[in-house]
């Protein structure tokens, strides 16, 4: 077995895209623009339905991770740094888990189901920092960014410095090297 399942490809690079695009969005628009100004209200709705698409995408992920075949995890000689790496990878899944909830429970406390997809015409709170899950939303967010980052380094290094061709294993193509082998 020398890739993941079509199903973890597609997902993967899918929610790298939508996760990235997630964040800039809370990073740099919503907490730019003041909950009082119209425009908001548009911003919300996009960034709450890209993270319920996410927090769905991720559980599904998760769980064809765990019922499909996969390759060998990635060995470079060290025993630490080869834990830390399956490690990181779940370390992933949860924080991203984790981060659609706290934003589920952010907008359950205020109200945003009703306001941005119900069309109540409420007004906005005046800011949401001041519901707890915010403080762990924003966190995270700070952790997932920070595992991007170590995420790209990782896959720079194993293609430029090591060019062991791991980025191969989540890319689209055979899964076997044994054209015997059943593909699942």
């Amino acid at each position: 077995m020398r890739r993941y399942h079509p199903a973890l490809v597609l997902l993967h690079w899918l929610l790298a895209i939508m996760i990235v695009a997630g964040l800039i969005m809370g990073t740099n628009v919503l907490s730019a623009t003041p909950n009082d100004v119209p425009e908001k209200l548009f911003y919300l709705k996009m960034h709450m339905s890209m993270g319920i698409i996410i927090f769905i995408l991720m559980t599904i992920r998760l769980g064809i991770r765990f019922f499909t075949a996969k390759p060998p995890a990635a060995d470079i000689g060290n025993s630490l740094i080869n834990k830390l790496g399956i490690a990181t990878h779940y370390l992933f899944y949860l924080v991203v888990i984790l981060m659609g909830a706290s934003g589920l429970a952010i907008a359950n406390m205020a109200g945003l189901p009703e306001i941005v997809f119900g069309s109540s015409g409420a007004s906005l709170v005046s800011t949401f920092d001041d519901f707890p899950p915010r403080i762990a939303h924003g966190v995270l967010s700070k952790v997932l960014l920070i595992l991007i980052i170590g995420h790209v380094s990782a896959f720079l290094y194993h293609q430029y410095a090591r060019k062991d061709n791991l980025f191969s294993r989540m890319w689209f193509g055979r899964r076997s090297s044994d054209p015997s082998e059943v593909q699942s």
